[in-house]
């Protein structure tokens, strides 16, 4: 096995025993992004390898990561993925990304995405679209598609991303590898640009399971810095995950398997849940009468706040002129200005705030019956570049599975749970109610070691 291919565990025991080194293992990322980018096109910058000797004392010793760039990396090149921010530099890390430095990351480089996280394909990307390493004719998914194509193509041993209405497990599933989007508040937003500040979670994209949990140890917990971050104590995620799924209730939302679930999604999803019960789970249909809503919840409180928050982008403190903005940028400022404007805001985000509280009640209860959800993370697996370019509507119902989950505020993850007849990854997403990861991650992990999907990769 190549360096660049281990996973993050593998990774981390590698360097402790000294079999190899940081700058070997960098290297290694940085020949296979060679070999691969101009495929891929999954990152904007690449950062050079600088030596630290106490890499050695850090719980992740040394291991290269790749960095969505709405996350602010200091005095490294964090765009957005957007004309506007093409050479800012910012002066800090965000939270997260200064945790797992500090823990012995090294920052890989920055991955590509749609600008500003407004998308879910890529394709909104000022720079260009990334591809997908299981078909180069398809997307990766978005809005962290260039995170989840590097870990996929194995540029990086794990990659950061953002999750606001499903951007990193839909990504994930469509690239078949893990993503975790945590409790709002679970980790901090701190040097995050914010896209939707009460949807917005920052979180990784990992080989397996266990790398999801490892980091979560890290990144988790409470920041000065940031008003909405939880003060909830940190569990050891790692040390949960062997405790299996015998007993566990496991609900499955009759609302994710009607209407427009692809055929093939659906049976793989099913046969995910069978195996689950087969370690012991009861699984359940249950019931989310207003998921059916939530998609226009999302879509009119979340670019409601895009219009306030954008609205520091004036080419006057940093940034270039608003010109700048790529399409669909412009278009969710209009969006959001639109709902926000006067006559109007008692009639979609008054509504829309009520809305929402219906649906975070709906999850609480139905979490009083089961333990934890399971269903599909997209409708249908990757679609083709530009198939969906032109129709918002069409782009934006690829989260239609994925946003009330951001809406309620509530864990998700998706694990690799099979391949169409194209041969193009399926992901299956568990849902838990607020602060369980631990719980999710315990599940996911027992799913995993079941199965061999994870292990599957693109031949490119």
């Amino acid at each position: 096995m190549l360096l660049n291919e281990l996973n993050l565990k593998q990774a981390i025991d590698g360097l402790k025993k000294g079999e190899f080194s940081p700058q070997e293992l960098f290297s290694a990322c940085r020949k296979r992004i060679k070999e691969v980018e101009p495929k891929i096109k999954a990152f904007l910058t690449i950062e050079k390898y600088e030596e630290n000797t106490k890499w050695r004392e850090t719980a992740l010793g040394g291991v290269p990561m790749a960095v969505k760039p709405v996350l602010s990396t200091k005095d490294k090149p964090s765009s957005a993925s957007s004309r506007i921010l093409e050479n800012y530099l910012p002066p800090y890390d965000a939270t997260v990304v200064r945790k797992l430095r500090e823990a012995g990351a090294i920052i890989l480089g920055s991955t590509n995405a749609d600008a500003f996280a407004f998308g879910a394909s890529t394709e909104n990307s000022g720079f260009g679209p990334s591809h997908n390493p299981w078909d180069l004719q398809c997307v990766p998914g978005g809005s962290s598609g260039g995170s989840a194509a590097a870990v996929a193509a194995d540029e990086c041993i794990f990659a950061l991303g953002t999750d606001t209405g499903g951007s990193i497990r839909q990504p994930a599933s469509f690239c078949n590898v893990v993503g975790l989007k945590n409790t709002y508040g679970r980790c901090s937003r701190y040097g995050l640009m914010a896209m939707g500040s009460s949807f917005d979670t920052p979180g990784a994209l990992t080989k397996t399971v266990e790398d999801q949990a490892f980091l979560l140890n890290i990144m988790a917990g409470h920041d000065p810095l940031d008003a909405t971050s939880s003060g909830l104590p940190v569990p050891d995620y790692v040390a949960a995950l062997g405790k299996g799924v015998k007993g566990l209730k496991i609900g499955l939302p009759k609302e994710y398997f009607g209407e427009g679930l692809n055929s093939e999604v659906g049976k793989a999803v099913k046969e995910a849940a069978r195996v689950l019960e087969s370690r012991g789970a009861i699984l359940s249909e249950v019931s989310l009468p207003s998921a059916e809503l939530a998609m226009a919840v999302y879509y009119v409180s979340m670019p409601s706040e895009i219009s306030a928050n954008m609205s520091r982008y004036t080419g006057v403190r940093f940034g270039g002129g608003r010109e700048l903005f790529e399409p669909e940028v412009k278009r969710r400022i209009m969006l959001g200005t639109y709902a926000l404007s006067s006559g109007y805001y008692e009639a979609y985000y008054l509504k829309s705030a009520k809305v929402r509280t219906l649906i975070i009640n709906e999850f609480k209860e139905v979490f009083g019956k089961v333990d934890l959800l399971l269903g599909p993370v997209t409708p249908t697996t990757a679609f083709k570049l530009g198939e969906k370019a032109n129709d918002p509507l069409q782009m934006y119902l690829a989260d239609i599975y994925t946003c009330s989950i951001n809406v309620a505020g509530v864990p998700a993850i998706s694990v690799p749970c099979g391949f169409d007849s194209r041969n193009l990854p399926i992901g299956l997403q568990l849902i838990g109610p607020h602060f369980s990861e631990d719980l999710l991650l315990r599940v996911a992990y027992s799913y995993e070691q079941a199965t061999e999907w994870h292990k599957n990769k693109p031949k490119l």
